[in-house]
């Protein structure tokens, strides 16, 4: 595969989505967007179906390479495209750390917590309405935002190397909780403050959720 290959990305207006745009445009990269949404039928086109079996986004296509999850794209694009101005690992104890931080994002925050309120919040005439579930999520994530917010109390970043990978992922979980109603502690919030004056981050911003 060609680096100067177009890179083409499937996919707008939700905190998945936001990364991958938020990465290439950290990275300096040209890219197309195809700003079709996760609800609205695109993504079980027949067209769509045949690009990613998942019917899910985010997706990138680079010539006949398709990548989903917004995890894997956005690794694949922070060593396919290295930049200065991006913390990349180099070692196996950078990578093992970078790996264990953005693994619990996903897992904890994202998907165990803020997935499966937006199932009973914005979804709910699919999944049904239940405030057991969306507050047993809230006080769960409380609880993951407490170990966040100790490890930030001397920390700019995630990484202590610099702006990376994990920053996009979090900071888009912390977007997503403010979205929700949630009021960041103090580390938190300077952590984030810092982060969204980056001129990558406003353009990523406008571009994801244009629609």
């Amino acid at each position: 595969m060609s680096n100067d290959e177009e890179i083409i990305f499937w996919g707008a207006g939700t905190a998945r989505t936001f990364r991958p745009i938020w990465m290439a445009e950290e990275l300096g990269l040209s890219y197309k967007l195809n700003p079709i949404g996760p609800r609205t039928g695109e993504t079980q086109t027949k067209e769509f179906t045949s690009l990613n079996r998942k019917q899910k986004i985010p997706l990138m296509q680079i010539g006949d390479f398709y990548l989903s999850e917004s995890l894997a794209i956005c690794k694949y694009l922070q060593r396919a495209f290295p930049s200065k101005g991006l913390f990349i690992p180099t070692s196996d104890v950078e990578l093992a750390k970078e790996d264990e931080w953005c693994c619990f994002i996903l897992s904890e925050i994202d998907e165990t917590s803020l997935y499966v309120m937006r199932r009973h919040y914005d979804l709910k005439e699919i999944y049904g309405e239940s405030k057991t579930v969306t507050n047993a999520c809230r006080d769960y994530l409380k609880r993951q935002f407490e170990v966040i917010e100790e490890y930030l109390e001397d920390k700019n970043f995630i990484m202590k190397e610099g702006f990376g990978i994990c920053d996009i992922f979090l900071i888009s979980c912390l977007d997503w909780a403010i979205f929700y109603e949630f009021e960041l502690t103090k580390n938190m919030t300077q952590y984030r403050d810092d982060i969204i004056n980056r001129p990558a981050y406003k353009k990523a911003m406008d571009i994801n959720y244009s629609r």
